[in-house]
């Protein structure tokens, strides 16, 4: 893993201020424009950054700084980090935690149903499985698929949504677009919905008698008005 040095505008900032380097070796050393680090020096640029000391943090020496200064054309060099972190690097399936795989099934279950433009590799990054198992969820031939319930695999913690929207994105990728016929399958056309006449009335208010109705009303009115007179006595 290549070295890289941390915070490279605000270290710049602080060799313009502490240091007698030109600005070409600062540029170099932090991955500037020369002009950048002129706009620097002149207050035109990074006003709102404070400057970071590469020597507190390890990067430079002083010895380094000097041996600069001293040669214009000296390109200033990183020092060796005392500690250094191996890059991380996974491979096979996400890793989930024990606590959470019983949970996958139903996350896949519910991959399967919602998301059936998902490919089985793309279902084993988001979930940690194998194909082999999805494909047995797929078939109905899982040792528990009649217990298993379709859940959301963001809900149940597996897998982030923006990994999730990201997946979904690249399936969509190849996909055609929709039809007309499956889109009248679940839209009506304007003029359908628009065409209705003004004395429109639902097949329930057809049936709805007055009569009966003001007749119930009376009969309760009554109904009450004894119930009173017998809590007088």
């Amino acid at each position: 893993m290549a070295q890289q040095l941390l915070m490279p505008k605000a270290t710049a900032v602080w060799l313009v201020d502490n240091t007698a380097l030109s600005f070409d070796q600062i540029a170099t050393f932090c991955k500037l424009h020369p002009l950048e680090v002129k706009a620097i020096a002149d207050g035109e640029a990074a006003q709102g950054i404070k400057g970071l000391d590469p020597i507190a943090t390890g990067q430079l020496s002083r010895d380094e700084i000097a041996r600069a200064e001293g040669n214009p054309n000296h390109k200033l060099k990183l020092s060796e980090p005392k500690v250094r972190v191996p890059e991380s690097k996974r491979r096979g399936p996400r890793y989930t935690p024990v606590s959470k795989r019983q949970d996958r099934p139903n996350a896949i279950l519910w991959l399967v149903r919602n998301h059936p433009e998902l490919k089985d590799a793309q279902i084993s990054r988001l979930v940690g499985t194998t194909k082999s198992t999805i494909e047995q969820i797929r078939d109905r031939t899982h040792w528990n698929s009649a217990n298993l319930t379709p859940m959301d695999p963001v809900t149940l913690g597996l897998c982030s949504q923006i990994d999730l929207d990201l997946e979904v994105e690249r399936a969509s990728r190849g996909r055609p677009l929709p039809t007309a016929e499956e889109l009248d399958n679940t839209l009506q056309p304007a003029a359908v919905t628009e065409g209705l006449d003004y004395n429109f009335q639902r097949e329930e208010d057809d049936q709805i008698d007055a009569d009966a109705v003001f007749k119930k009303l009376s009969s309760l009115k009554s109904t009450q008005k004894d119930e009173d007179e017998d809590d007088q006595y």
